[in-house]
């Protein structure tokens, strides 16, 4: 534990001209008289560290000294590449292993390339969860990682329906989306089926002495923007029939599915120009209910023509805001 303390506070040194004791002991988590004990122990091992006394004091290392405690990890470089979402590293335990490769990458850098990181880190900010949304990470999500990362079968029982689910697996990759963790992974029991599982539902994990050998050929983006594609269109099991406004149609992307609003718009052909510009479009929607809540903010600028109960929806509401808009 002191080893790697006193390794982190030369790399600290490293990439900084100075720092306080109070400073190294916030990056520490030690007291700063520890800080002093351990300064104290590097000058006698050999490491050139010098102490400024006064209030603009501090501990450097004297005459350019560099480390050469600077190899990355496997873990630390993988972590590395994800260093611009924090949050997501947190979530899978990540966090420590991508702070130790930062602190190595900033040592190893020149020292006119010593505020890299820093301007990175003001450019550039990834907050995943949609708005309004208060994401919870899965208890199981680092369990999954380090199955993932190590490429380690898992057996992992999932809620389904009303039942649990035990499945062997064999886990490729992890997905955020919107704020809610997936995981890619192989039925160990058939190679052909690779599944998508929202991780918290997962009631158990396990993870297995055996690893597995990786399919060369899985590409994990490609394998997510398929299968999120097939389950946007599974779920859209109705038709609606309706007519749009020129302000209507451009908004109508904005209101259902994107992709579906898009493609319906494209086989209704130009708009009526005998017809104010409307358009008539086949819209494949969830269900029912859905359609009426997604349609309505549409307002007067969309009419249902089928189903018939779907127009009854909107004729009720139409009624309901009549009535209330002509009180006095």
């Amino acid at each position: 534990m002191r080893a790697a303390r006193l390794i982190k506070m030369v790399l600290l040194l490293q990439s900084r001209p100075s720092m306080t004791a109070a400073e190294l002991a916030r990056e520490l988590e030690v007291s700063e008289r520890t800080v002093t004990r351990d300064a104290q122990a590097l000058a006698e091992a050999g490491v050139p560290v010098y102490a400024d006394r006064g209030r603009a004091g501090g501990y450097r290392l004297v005459g350019g000294y560099r480390t050469r405690l600077t190899g990355l990890g496997r873990s630390e470089a993988e972590a590395l590449f994800l260093s611009g979402v924090p949050g997501a590293l947190r979530e899978m335990g990540l966090e420590d292993a991508a702070s130790a490769a930062r602190l190595k990458v900033s040592a190893a850098l020149m020292p006119s390339l010593s505020d890299a990181s820093h301007a990175a880190a003001q450019r550039f900010h990834l907050d995943a969860p949609g708005w309004f949304t208060e994401p919870k990470t899965p208890e199981l999500l680092p369990a999954v990682a380090d199955a993932v990362w190590d490429d380690r079968r898992m057996v992992a029982r999932y809620r389904r329906a009303d039942s649990d689910v035990e499945r062997e697996l064999e886990p490729y990759g992890l997905v955020l989306k919107a704020g809610v963790w997936y995981l890619c992974a192989r039925v160990a029991a058939d190679p052909d089926s690779y599944r998508v599982y929202r991780i918290d539902r997962f009631t158990v994990v396990e993870p297995g002495a055996e690893r597995f050998v990786r399919d060369p050929d899985f590409d994990l983006p490609a394998f997510w923007e398929e299968r999120a594609e097939q389950f946007a269109r599974s779920i859209l099991r109705a038709e609606v029939v309706v007519r749009l406004s020129a302000n209507g149609a451009r908004r109508l992307p904005y209101a259902v599915d994107p992709v579906a609003a898009r493609e319906a718009l494209d086989a209704a052909g130009e708009p009526d120009p005998d017809d104010d510009g409307w358009v008539t479009v086949t819209l494949p929607v969830e269900s029912e209910e859905v359609a009426h809540s997604q349609l309505a903010g549409l307002g007067p600028d969309v009419e249902v023509l089928t189903p018939e109960s779907l127009r009854a929806r909107f004729t009720s509401d139409a009624l309901r805001l009549t009535a209330l808009y002509h009180r006095p």
